[in-house]
């Protein structure tokens, strides 16, 4: 209901709601408020038979007074005393007094004096009084911030079900004294109860003292009139306090109401009446509780509205009530003491947390001064009503309707962000299921500029929701000007931005913002400038700079996650016309740490794309693990194509599902135990390959697919290194390769013969009968963890032994996300399987990608095979490639432009894609190729480039940057830092890049000391790549740490080098030369380069180097070039690396140590 926040810090407790102050707070405050309640009714029925009936009025009324007055007159003492010293020790103190207190009653009691009746009601009151700031004050000093709203709450509800027990105990205890004659019944409950209470108040730990210095407020009026003043002078808190004045008065107006309500309109007996009373209190928990669940954390004004719209029908429906039925009128009662729970709970939090914890005691006891002033009034008009005007109760509840009206219009319309906050909440929990993490990072005072990446176009209703404070967002004023919205924006406090109207429009804007955050308000910028088109974290503009410079005042990184596929995102190509994958939509918010005194965009940016790898480390425990993603799709398409093969070989998802689950039958009865965790596979990309590695992965073994463009040396070495006891394959295959290879082979084709009917029987009825929930379960797909191993994929080797990659479903499953986001993959496409399986590119995006997303595959068992290839392509139609530019180079010669006319999108990766490759390729075949990022170690997919994005009004977001390999996936983090030092670089600083995120592959296998050596701080992977990254978080690759020799103290790049020398031999698509190293004595080592036979002779070649202005030290000497036959390259079209060393170490007789081998 508030709009305006203190500036005073404020102090809040440690505790959660099951630390030892708060349960004995509760206990306290249960059997307190039960006591209050015995007491009351025992004094109203007692003084209902000595006044007699026509009275009945005024003894309620007078009952009410007694408990209020002592507020009123004793606000400022106990606001003394809860400041003055420890609030435990007030609590403590009140808690005893009212043992004494009790005494007194019962004495009263069986004297039958109603005057000491009174008097011990007053005294009650006056204990309550002093009590209740030091209990409300007392709650944020023990209590963490988030545990606030959710205490009250709490507190609420047990104070409801108190007071609902101590109502039906007061009627009993008083049938019992009068009908029963149990004269000792008053007294047994009264002091039990009083002393229990004040047993459950010593648990409570000591609490600091708010204001020692305090003196105690002689003059009670004067010091009254203080603490409202001090109240009054927030504007926050004075609304707060004034609106749960208001709901005190219409709760007591009901109470009151209630008991007449049964006797004169329902037709009660008066001791019939305390079933309405309990269903009313009922309702008031509920309602407490349902508050405190959703405001989830915070104080959640929002519900302020909604409980203020329900008291005013319910109210009605009382009246209406009146000529029904008792059931209708117990459930108007139940849904007034819900709206009235989720209206005061908010405001109650909202005092508590607000209030300076240096005054708190004062402020609370203004509070109560109007809350009990206010129920005074409400007694005295509660006689008027009903004692002199005879009006039924009936309309007492319809007046109280009417009364509460004009406090609805008041918060809709004179408070406006409480009505945007109702607003949102309604959005976000009916379409949506929203998660905060961070929210501590926002500051509960003081202005703060929070800078978030644009998702969606609700992206500023969720952020609104997600914080107890006003944030006012700065939002393109085209998208803002129809009414309806215009009216929201206002509410809202929206700062529009028109950049079409100039410069000086756009630094106004910037101007406002920054007045706004001066003046303490919280302000959010969508950095970007633009909605995603791509899911992807787009290029900050530097504008947000100029709000926060030389302001004091926090930045904010925020990262808004899962809202990318929602109907408000660009997903699919379009806003809104799509439907929500589910309901509702889960979306999750962060909120990092502050950048102080941010050195440039760039560093906001990457602190908002490393909140976006902690949002999805988030929320790796909901994702789908792969199998069972697996099977999900596969039965949603039963009928439909989903793959094929160059054999021939079709599958729908059906008959693949199907023949997975057969082999798997086979393959635990009669090759694999239980006990062997890891399963060779040598078999090229086809509809065999596919169903082993899906087949090995639901009976929960790990794959390793074997490089057979290896020879049998490195595919024995992995195989001895994995420790496999068998390797599946085909004999058809195995006599192509002529290898001789370690390990039991298993021929695939000698189990056709093994498979009976009851596994075809099993295989049809869990492929096509049972739900894909219970086929998951049968299969034992619920054991399997994320971070289980799914396969190990060795190196290439490109500069020593290959190392054994061990990738979980995790690791694979994040890439296969991150890639489909990016690429935005759809049931149309047919993805060209070409890659090997042993290389983690074609195990990702060519195989797993096809298994868990709507797209289809089509495999060939050779990348170098461009003839079939391309008439494979020209059947089948496929809209992907992924490859690299040594196949596109095959492919440029062999294919014509008629067979790869249906691709959409060609990536590739491995190498470095030149740009006269690519405008060949693209000039032939009319499609680009892109080029993309990766490592085994990391799943392998970074990032990549892809067509920019054009809109119909010419608005072009880029996605594409010829020289880099584009933007990282929105699931990974990179970081850009010195080789050595590891200090963080700045943009366009070219350094070691290290990437973190869930693609991060578990380490290497059985080398926990090489694993350590590739990871910095525990989760930064070192990639060796060295790198640099602009301001719109493009890569670029400048080199690779091992390919750098240091010769007379300065780093030359060879990567640098051999793209020169490639240029100056006008090798076009093809690599004439390479460039690597040797050891040398004198200059600790010597540039080698190895070329292809050339007419271009050496000293041209250093000649041509000079006239470019490379450094004489990077520049090789004459003899430093070494003809060959041919430039070794690996299966997966990279260059040898270590293979060429040995080349030049042989040729320059230095033999190669086996640590530079490995």
């Amino acid at each position: 209901m508030p709009a305006a926040d203190t500036k005073q810090p404020l102090e809040t407790g440690q505790y959660g709601l099951w630390s030892y102050s708060y349960v004995g707070l509760m206990v306290a405050q249960f059997l307190g408020a039960m006591n209050d309640n015995v007491l009351r009714w025992l004094v109203v029925l007692l003084g209902k038979e000595m006044v007699g009936k026509e009275n009945e009025a005024f003894a309620l009324s007078m009952g009410l007074a007694g408990l209020v007055l002592p507020y009123l007159v004793f606000a400022a003492p106990a606001a003394y005393l809860s400041d003055r010293f420890s609030k435990r020790n007030v609590i403590v103190g009140c808690k005893a007094a009212e043992i004494a207190i009790m005494i007194l009653a019962v004495f009263s009691i069986w004297a039958g004096s109603l005057y000491l009746l009174c008097f011990s009601l007053i005294l009650m009151g006056t204990q309550s009084a002093l009590y209740g700031p030091a209990k409300l004050g007392g709650l944020p000093e023990m209590l963490r911030v988030d545990r606030i709203s959710s205490a009250n709450g709490i507190m609420g509800l047990a104070t409801v079900i108190a007071i609902l027990a101590g109502t039906a105990c007061g009627f009993l205890v008083y049938k019992g004294y009068r009908e029963d004659a149990l004269e000792w019944l008053p007294g047994v409950v009264l002091i039990s109860l009083a002393t229990c209470g004040w047993i459950g108040s010593l648990f409570i730990r000591p609490l600091p003292v708010a204001n020692p210095e305090r003196e105690f407020p002689w003059s009670f009026p004067k010091d009254t009139y203080k603490d409202l003043k001090m109240l009054g002078s927030n504007v926050g808190l004075r609304r707060a306090a004034f609106g749960s004045a208001f709901f005190w008065s219409m709760a007591s107006l009901s109470q009151l109401n209630v008991d007449l309500y049964g006797t004169d309109v329902l037709g009660l007996e008066p001791q019939e009446n305390y079933p309405l009373l309990i269903v009313l209190g009922l309702g008031t928990g509920f309602g407490s509780i349902l508050a405190g669940w959703l405001s989830a954390g915070r104080i959640e004004l929002g519900l302020t509205p909604l409980g203020t719209a329900g008291i005013v029908i319910s109210s009605i429906l009382l009246y209406t009530s009146a000529t029904q039925t008792f059931y209708l009128a117990c459930l108007s009662l139940f849904l007034l003491g819900t709206s009235a729970g989720l209206y005061e709970v908010p405001i109650a939090a909202f005092l508590q947390h607000r209030s300076p914890a240096k005054n708190r005691g004062s402020i609370l006891a203004a509070v109560n001064f109007l809350t009990f002033g206010g129920m005074l009034i409400i007694a005295g008009l509660f006689y008027f009503l009903k004692g002199y005007l005879q009006l039924e109760p009936g309309t007492i509840f319809l007046l109280a309707g009417l009364v509460t009206i004009p406090v609805l219009i008041y918060i809709v319309v004179i408070l406006p962000f409480a009505t945007a906050r109702f607003l949102a909440w309604c959005a976000a929990h009916t379409i949506y299921q929203v998660k905060v993490t961070g929210r501590e990072n926002i500051p509960e005072t003081g202005g703060a500029l929070l800078v978030a990446n644009h998702v969606s176009w609700i992206d500023g209703v969720m952020l609104i929701l997600s914080s107890s404070r006003p944030i006012r967002m700065i939002a393109h004023a085209d998208y803002i000007s129809s009414r309806p919205v215009k009216w929201l924006c206002k509410l809202l406090g929206v700062i529009p931005i028109n950049p079409a109207k100039g410069p000086k429009a756009i630094l106004g804007t910037l101007r406002k913002a920054r007045k706004a955050i001066e003046e303490g308000e919280l302000v959010c910028i969508f950095a970007e400038g633009a909605i995603t088109r791509t899911g992807q974290l787009q290029g900050f503009r530097p504008g947000f700079t100029r709000i926060i410079h030389n302001t004091n005042a926090p930045l904010i990184p925020v990262y808004l996650d899962e809202l990318w596929g929602s109907i408000f995102s660009y997903r699919g190509g379009k806003f809104f016309w799509k439907w929500p994958k589910q309901w509702p939509y889960p979306v999750s918010i962060f909120f990092g740490p502050p950048v102080d005194d941010p050195e440039d965009i760039y560093q906001v940016r990457q602190a908002v794309q490393t909140l976006g790898v902690q949002a999805v480390q988030t929320r790796k425990k909901r994702a789908i693990v792969l199998p069972r993603l697996f099977i999900r799709k596969f039965r949603k398409f039963l009928f439909r194509e989903k793959i094929v093969d160059s054999t021939g070989q079709k599958a729908t998802g059906g008959t693949f599902l199907m023949r997975v689950i057969i082999l798997k039958r086979l393959l635990e009865r009669e090759i694999l135990s239980k006990e062997e965790e890891r399963v060779g596979v040598l078999l090229p990309p086809s509809l065999g390959a596919v169903t082993v590695n899906t087949a090995l992965s639901i009976m929960r073994k790990v794959s390793v697919n074997l490089n057979y463009s290896a020879s049998a040396q490195v595919l024995n070495y992995c195989s001895d290194k994995a420790d496999l006891k068998h390797i599946l394959t085909s004999r058809r295959f195995v006599e192509k390769l002529g290898m001789d290879l370690d390990g039991e082979l298993v021929y695939l084709e000698d189990l056709k013969d093994k498979v009976t009917f009851f596994d075809k029987f099993v295989g049809f009825s869990l492929a096509y009968l049972s739900p894909a929930f219970l086929t998951e379960r049968l299969l034992g797909l619920h054991k399997i963890d994320h971070d289980d191993p799914l396969t190990i994929i060795f190196t290439s080797g490109s500069t020593g032994n290959p190392k054994g990659v061990v990738l979980t479903y995790h690791n694979i499953g994040a890439n296969i996300q991150g890639f489909d986001q990016m690429v935005e993959l759809t049931s149309d496409d047919l993805v060209l399987g070409i890659l090997p399986f042993f290389h983690s590119f074609g195990y990702t995006a060519t195989m797993w990608s096809v298994l868990t997303l709507d797209i289809r595959g089509l495999y060939h068992f050779s990348p170098l095979d461009a003839k079939l290839i391309g008439k494979l392509a020209e059947k089948y139609k496929p809209t992907i490639l992924l490859a690299t530019p040594t196949f596109l180079r095959n492919y440029l010669r062999r294919c014509t432009a008629e067979q790869f006319e249906s691709l959409s999108l060609v990536i590739v990766g491995a190498e470095k894609l030149h740009e006269d490759l690519a405008d060949a390729f693209e000039e032939k075949f009319g499609k680009r190729p892109y080029e993309g990022y990766g490592a085994t170690e990391l799943s392998p997919l970074v990032a990549v480039n892809l067509p920019d994005i054009r809109s119909k009004n010419g608005y072009v977001q880029i996605s594409n940057k010829e020289g880099t390999v584009g933007r990282p996936f929105h699931n990974l983090a990179i970081k850009i830092v010195h080789p050595e030092t590891f200090e963080p670089l700045k943009s366009k600083e070219s350094g070691m890049m290290l990437i973190s995120g869930p693609s991060v592959m578990k380490g290497y296998l059985n080398a926990p000391e090489l694993t350590a050596e590739k990871m910095y701080d525990g989760s930064w992977y070192i990639t060796g790549d060295l790198a640099q990254i602009d301001d719109d978080g493009f890569i670029k690759i400048t080199g690779r740490q091992s390919r750098f020799s240091k010769i007379g103290g300065e780093m030359v790049p060879h990567v640098v080098l051999e793209e020169k020398i490639n240029a100056i031999l006008e090798s076009g698509e093809d690599i004439l030369a390479v460039v690597t190293a040797v050891p040398d004595e004198k200059r600790g080592e010597r540039i080698v380069v190895l070329h292809l036979p050339t007419e271009i002779t050496p000293n041209d070649i250093r000649a041509a180097l000079k006239k470019d202005d490379i450094p004489n030290l990077w520049i090789p000497s004459s003899d430093s070039f070494l003809l060959i036959e041919e430039i070794p390259m690996l299966g997966s079209g990279k260059i040898a690396l270590g293979e060429a060393r040995r080349i030049a170490k042989e040729r320059f007789q230095q033999p190669i140590t086996e640590s530079e081998s490995s």
